[in-house]
């Protein structure tokens, strides 16, 4: 399996200037947009959606890499709160922030500032707040998101957020339901497309659930049959890095921290995942997404991983 070797990728990710591409972005209808050499990359939903995320996101094919969103006619239709690339979790002081309904949590952007592009990368920061279904707010966070565009129509995500305990002590619970998450296009997944899972530890399609790993690639055809490889990567200095993956055959590929007792089939202690976070402290969680043409390659996903840690 082969993408780029290691070297390109190193190069890759260091330096553009053989490969100079342009990344813009600018307010759009729902949110933000980012275009890449005037083509729609992706938007960041801040409207319309009971959590922010990204979508579409687009391979360098111009296809969508990650499922529709919200549903479409035709499209898989379970679990329809997996929306695209985003962030949320199952359980915070009692709520599910994670599925869709009346009496789940909303997570709302209140804030989009140092919105700006230079050269291959536009970057900006968002502010949220996690409320209740009776308006509480449990929590608030701090996101900085960094979009590249890299060699060979590979693109790149850096998001780094941090959790603030800023209404209370909050208590994300323990649970698979979460957290930091892709839903892939259908075509790529392993049950009803043609797709794969490889994690960092070797460990391959699904057998990859609910084990540890730096990082987990899911990897197949895109809508128009162009191979292609969506690896994300658990920064090192994540809570409990390296993380545990709830990846699914179906097409979610998540980093979970907290799923700590589904993971280990521990029925005896189901809140043995539990992290309290102590009213007016936070923590941060960094993560990496490439995208990139072709099946993983795992010498040059390993060095990519290396060049990550460097870029805490």
């Amino acid at each position: 399996m082969r993408i780029l070797s290691a070297l390109t990728l190193v190069t890759a990710l260091s330096s553009f200037s053989l490969h100079a591409q342009t990344v813009t972005i600018a307010p759009s209808d729902k949110g933000l947009r980012i275009d890449i050499d005037g083509k729609l990359f992706t938007e960041y939903m801040t409207k319309g959606t009971p959590r922010p995320c990204f979508y579409p996101v687009m391979g360098a094919n111009d296809a969508e890499v990650t499922r529709p969103y919200p549903l479409k006619e035709g499209s898989k239709d379970d679990h329809p709160h997996h929306s695209s690339l985003w962030i949320a979790h199952g359980g915070v002081n009692g709520t599910d922030f994670w599925a869709n309904g009346a009496d789940k949590g909303r997570i709302e952007t209140t804030e989009l500032t140092d919105v700006k592009a230079s050269g291959a990368t536009a970057s900006f920061t968002a502010k949220s707040k996690w409320v209740k279904a009776n308006g509480d707010v449990a929590l608030t966070d701090e996101r900085h998101f960094a979009v590249t565009a890299l060699a060979d129509g590979a693109r790149q995500f850096d998001l780094k957020v941090t959790f603030i305990a800023s209404n209370g002590e909050v208590t994300f619970e323990d649970t698979k339901e979460g957290s930091m998450a892709i839903r892939v296009a259908p075509t790529m997944a392993l049950k009803g497309g043609s797709g794969h899972i490889l994690t960092s530890e070797g460990v391959e399609d699904v057998k990859a659930w609910g084990t540890k790993a730096n990082w987990v690639a899911y990897y197949g055809p895109d809508p128009k049959g162009d191979k292609v490889t969506i690896a994300m990567m658990d920064g090192p200095g994540n809570l409990r890095h390296p993380t545990w993956w709830h990846v699914r055959d179906y097409g979610l590929f998540a980093a979970n921290p907290f799923g700590q007792h589904d993971f280990e089939k521990d029925k005896e202690n189901k809140t043995k995942g539990n992290y309290v976070l102590a009213n007016g402290t936070s923590f941060t969680q960094h993560y990496r997404v490439l995208i990139q043409k072709g099946e993983p390659d795992v010498k040059a996903l390993n060095a990519a991983y290396e060049a990550f840690t460097g870029a805490k």
